[in-house]
């Protein structure tokens, strides 16, 4: 019996990377769902990060992210090390920029891989390098009237 990953679709992708973007919109979970269909892959892995209505014990009022213009290669790199790292059939990152409330959508990202567990460790990999190492900052309101920015970097 010949070893699983003699079978092209137990590779990574030629061009796994499906769909980067920052945008001032609201975002998508069809779209991120969508670009990382793969017929090849047995484990899709998404990731779905929301505004809350606290942060550190205080409420949050109002929330705005804004970036470096870099942010979308930063955000190029980071996927590309995770498509180096792991098996990946398509990876899809989307960053929302801009004035938010709470219960928006403020990061989708998915990736596919042959298996679950390779697609629930490079979706992790992904959202945490890219809260790590993308230059997006995030300025919060509390209810209290303090403001505080949080960086990603």
């Amino acid at each position: 019996m010949a070893p699983m990953n003699d079978h092209p679709g137990e590779q990574a992708a030629q061009e796994p990377i499906k769909l980067l973007a920052i945008r001032e919109t609201e975002l998508s979970l069809d779209e991120v769902f969508r670009a990382v269909g793969d017929d090849a892959s047995g484990g899709t892995a998404l990731f779905v990060g929301t505004v809350r209505n606290h942060d550190g014990g205080a409420d949050v009022d109002a929330l705005g992210y804004s970036c470096h213009p870099s942010a979308e290669a930063e955000m190029r790199r980071v996927a590309e090390k995770v498509v180096a790292e792991y098996p990946v059939r398509a990876l899809a990152a989307v960053h929302r920029v801009g004035d938010l409330r709470v219960g928006d959508l403020a990061v989708v990202v998915a990736v596919s891989c042959p298996h679950r567990g390779e697609a629930f460790e490079a979706c992790r990999k992904l959202i945490d390098d890219l809260k790590h190492e993308v230059p997006i900052w995030k300025h919060q309101t509390f209810s209290d009237g303090t403001e505080e920015w949080v960086g990603a970097c």
